[in-house]
């Protein structure tokens, strides 16, 4: 019976009864026994409320802007020789979705579309290094009575292990085009461990996953949303996500531009994302914004045949960590009754944190702390994508001295004599290309907020010439301590996450055209005589017992019960309300893209295009428009502060005919 609960939160406990959980632990006991010993992980929980928020001081890394930025590749589909092989074939039959026996709601035929291309995707366990630095030690790790590492001392840093999408973090990388669906055929396959790697205390409990295309325009089946299939697919289990690549409505104007897939298992979305579930998924429009810099409207990129990606259109995938330090206490919901773990020294630390969020002390940049990118004198395209669990990122482009170790700081490492030295053109938002590029001093991204920029390397922002060897950095100078929200603004906090060494010249046909597309069309004549429906949802600090931290109009999270009946086709007024004064959610709606209306607050970010997160700051209230296209079913909000959504702030909703 112990074996089973301590796979268990407390809100699972809740759930089930007395009964229901006795033969749960009959049928599943010698499993999560197996699991609960697997690869010496902890398993152990105190339960209660007693979670200890002390975060580790990571090791310094010594020798930053040394690693090169690593630049995915982009993913081969499968052949028919591959595909001939499972058992069981993608198709629009009956039962051939998952293995829960699903079915595809819409095949690409229905909508005149070609047969999808198939990728197969397996979710393993594996290894991860964020540097190839030496690192310092910042505290000493004792083992018993034995000191084993002194502080201060200089050590080789061990790697880490991670749950990926193909074993790798971050995970493939899919070149998607509108009028071409994909199907992605993921497998589970964490019940395999070939590196013996320990999977220390965090990550779902049950190696389970959901995986969710955020935000494609999708069936619920292929959605990865926790309402359709909150009971995630387990080790030896697949999905077939089906991708149509069809813009809500079939309307040009309500193309993208970049999505990212990542983990969705209930309750634990967090865990799984920071142990490594990220990809990224560019989706291009073969008419007007393909890649090719010499067509359409003539964005930087150059086909390169020989690597199969497009040069000069570089993804950016943000996300910070925290590594053991050996002498911080383990104990959440989940795991730990306050014991050090200094085996895990030197490896990812992660906490539930039900209160406050998470927040790391090493920045990364596509996987690798403080990386270096040459770059030649021309435009560049970049896909900046808040991967993080709590942390809201402001960057700059800076020029200005070398960073000095700050110890202790978020970041490790400072800019103390940095000055902006460079404007961002920013094209793209979440909900794809602007209407008009905007030129910029810096850009705010927050958890899971995506946006698009054009640097130009060759010039600076007062007009001067570049000239090669000169470094430019990209800085964060957003100050956030927990993850409740960011602090104050300090002038000092300039934290390099980016070197840019800039190099040779190099062909530039790329153009920053006046404008890209119109933005869809919103009712306002009937939005102000209120014949649009309106829904409001309340998001409010509250339990409901164990882990239920935040609900909704009063009410914890249920995966059984919708919040709202949207009809097909139809479009609706919602407005989103802040509870609570000293947190700011980062709320993601599935499905479609909304149009901000109204924002009271004070906030004032971005609301110039389409989004599909909206950036909810402290007793703020926003009121967007959106619409329910295509699909009938099941779907999910949620705040995508990862640690906010694991402790129930969430709600569904269901597309009806």
């Amino acid at each position: 019976m112990k074996e089973f609960e301590s796979k268990l939160n407390r809100r699972d406990l809740l759930r089930f009864g007395s009964a229901a959980l006795a033969a749960g632990s009959a049928l599943l006991g010698p499993l999560a026994s197996k699991r609960a010993l697997a690869d010496g992980g902890s398993t152990l929980s105190c339960g209660g409320g007693q979670v200890i928020e002390v975060f580790p001081t990571s090791p310094l890394i010594l020798a930053p802007f040394t690693d090169p930025l690593p630049i995915p590749s982009p993913l081969a589909p499968c052949t028919a020789g591959d595909i001939s092989t499972w058992n069981i074939k993608p198709g629009s039959g009956v039962g051939q979705q998952d293995s829960y026996g699903g079915t595809h709601q819409i095949w690409p035929s229905t909508l005149g579309l070609p047969d999808p291309i198939v990728y197969n995707i397996k979710v393993e366990v594996s290894q991860h290094s964020f540097t190839t630095s030496k690192v310092m030690a910042m505290k000493d790790v004792y083992q018993g009575n034995n000191r084993i590492i002194q502080a201060g001392s200089t050590q080789s840093l061990p790697a880490s292990c991670i749950y990926g999408f193909n074993g790798t973090f971050p995970g493939p990388m899919i070149y998607a085009r509108y009028g071409q669906p994909a199907l992605v055929r993921f497998e589970n396959r964490l019940n395999e461990n070939p590196l013996n790697m320990d999977r220390q205390d965090f990550g779902a409990p049950d190696w389970a996953f959901l995986t969710h295309l955020h935000n494609g325009h999708t069936a619920p089946e292929s959605d990865g949303n926790p309402h359709h299939r909150p009971e995630a697919y387990q080790p030896g289990m697949y999905c077939d996500n089906l991708y149509l690549n069809y813009p809500a409505g079939n309307d040009e104007r309500e193309k993208q531009s970049f999505f990212w897939f990542h983990d969705h298992r209930m309750d634990h979305t967090g865990a799984n994302v920071y142990k490594g579930m990220v990809g990224i998924y560019p989706i291009y429009d073969p008419i007007m914004d393909n890649g090719d810099e010499t067509q359409g409207f003539r964005l930087p990129g150059v086909p390169n045949a020989q690597t199969g990606r497009i040069d000069y259109d570089v993804p950016l995938v943000f996300y910070d960590t925290r590594l053991d330090d050996g002498a911080t206490p383990h104990k959440d919901f989940h795991n730990g009754c306050g014991e050090l773990h200094p085996e895990w020294w030197g490896k990812t630390f992660f906490r539930h944190f039900p209160d406050h969020g998470f927040v790391g002390d090493i920045f990364t940049v596509n996987g690798t702390a403080s990386p270096v990118m040459e770059v030649n004198r021309r435009k560049y395209r970049f896909r900046l994508l808040g991967a993080s669990i709590s942390r809201i990122y402001d960057f700059k482009l800076m020029a200005g001295g070398s960073p000095m170790a700050s110890p202790g700081t978020d970041g490790q490492y400072l800019l103390p004599n940095g000055q902006q030295c460079m404007k961002f053109t920013e094209i793209a938002v979440d909900g794809g290309l602007l209407p008009q590029p905007i030129i910029k001093d810096s850009q705010q991204i927050w958890p899971a907020k995506r946006r698009e920029v054009v640097v130009d390397f060759s010039r600076y922002m007062d007009g001067s010439p570049t000239k090669k060897g000169d470094v430019v950095y990209l800085v964060n100078v957003s100050k956030m301590g927990t993850g409740r929200m960011p602090d104050a603004t300090d002038p000092s906090y300039k934290v390099p996450m980016i070197k840019f060494v800039i190099g040779d010249d190099a062909v530039d046909n790329s153009v920053i055209p006046p404008s890209f597309r119109a933005l869809p069309d919103v009712p306002y004549n009937d939005i102000a005589v209120g014949k649009i429906p309106q829904r409001t949802f309340q998001f409010s600090r509250g339990s409901a017992g164990g882990e239920t931290q935040w609900l909704v109009n009063g009410k914890p999270f249920d995966a059984t019960v919708p919040l709202a009946y949207p009809k097909q086709g139809s479009g609706e007024l919602w407005t989103i309300q802040n509870g609570g004064g000293g947190w700011v959610h980062p709320v993601h709606f599935h499905m479609e893209e909304h149009h901000v209306i109204q924002r009271s607050g004070g906030m004032a970010p971005d609301d110039n295009s389409k989004e599909d997160v909206v950036a909810l700051g402290p007793s703020e209230s926003v009121t967007f428009y959106r619409k329910f296209r295509t699909f009938t079913g099941k779907y999910v909000a949620h705040c995508h502060n990862l640690a906010h959504e694991d402790h129930a702030m969430m709600f569904g909703w269901q597309i009806v005919p």
